[in-house]
Parts: C-alpha cells; sequence; structure tokens
C-alpha cells in the first residue's frame, strides 16, 4: 500500500473481535457494532506548532490503538477498509501482556 497521512492524521485497520455465540444466537454482521480496536498502518509526518516546529506523534507503525465507534472517516483502499483519524481521536494504546 502506498498511503501515507498527512500531518497528524493516522490510518488504522480495525480489528475484528472473536465472535463467540451464546445459546445457538447468531448475530448478524448489520447487527454487529463497530469495533474499537485497531492497528496503525500508517503515520502522518505530525503537526506543526506556532513555532513551525514538527510536533512527532505519539504513535507509530504496528501500534494497537483504541478508538471511537464512529470516530474519524472511513476510507477503503484496495478493497480493504480503514479509518483515518487525528492523533487526537485515539483513546488509548495497547500494551500486550507479558
Amino acid at each position: 500500500m502506498n498511503v501515507r497521512p498527512l500531518a497528524d492524521r493516522i490510518l488504522i485497520r480495525r480489528l475484528d473481535t472473536k465472535e463467540e455465540v451464546r445459546g445457538g444466537i447468531i448475530i448478524p454482521d448489520t447487527a454487529k457494532e463497530k469495533p474499537m480496536e485497531g492497528e496503525v498502518v500508517a503515520v502522518g509526518p505530525g503537526r506543526l506548532d506556532k513555532e513551525g516546529k514538527r510536533v512527532q506523534l505519539g504513535v507509530t507503525k504496528g501500534d494497537r490503538v483504541l478508538i471511537g465507534k464512529y470516530t474519524g472517516t472511513e476510507v477503503k483502499i484496495s478493497g480493504d477498509d480503514y479509518v483515518i483519524l487525528r492523533e487526537d481521536d485515539i483513546l488509548a494504546t495497547v500494551q500486550k501482556k507479558k
């Protein structure tokens, strides 16, 4: 993929949660909620501060993050769904258990 976000924007792929079937009830895709966890695919160079200096982003490619359900702009690139959002829209990073 050859996409590079601008300024403090970040390209994220939402991660699907594992589907658990309880009591034999299967929930259709249209009724499922959007996953709130995603993986950072690409990051922009960062925003400029008042003095014109570049402020680096707090996330890097490969980080797992939590985002809002309806945050950002959904885009389709090469048949895959992604979300482009600003760094301020990221709620938290997810650390792997040791």
